[in-house]
């Protein structure tokens, strides 16, 4: 995970986010004084909200928690791609 300080993303701002979208791994911003923040791709955000938004529906749990317990069982299908 790559880290830089405020002045130094805000001097070598596309770099950075060049590396971020390219590398997919998040930018630690420490901010003197202040909390550090996080910068992520928008893909990576995506895919949070994804996971958050499933996670959060009962319903949707219950059927991968049954794909993952027929895989274990030995009730997989399996495909060559």
């Amino acid at each position: 995970m790559q880290t830089a300080s405020y002045t130094e993303l805000r001097n070598n701002l596309k770099s950075y986010r060049d590396g971020v979208i390219n590398d997919g791994e998040p930018l630690i911003v420490h901010r003197s004084g202040n909390e550090s923040v996080v910068v992520i791709s928008l893909d990576e955000y995506n895919s949070m909200k994804e996971t958050e938004y499933i996670m959060r529906s009962p319903a949707m749990m219950d059927i991968i928690r049954k794909g993952e317990q027929d895989i274990k069982d030995g009730k997989g299908i399996e495909f060559d791609l």
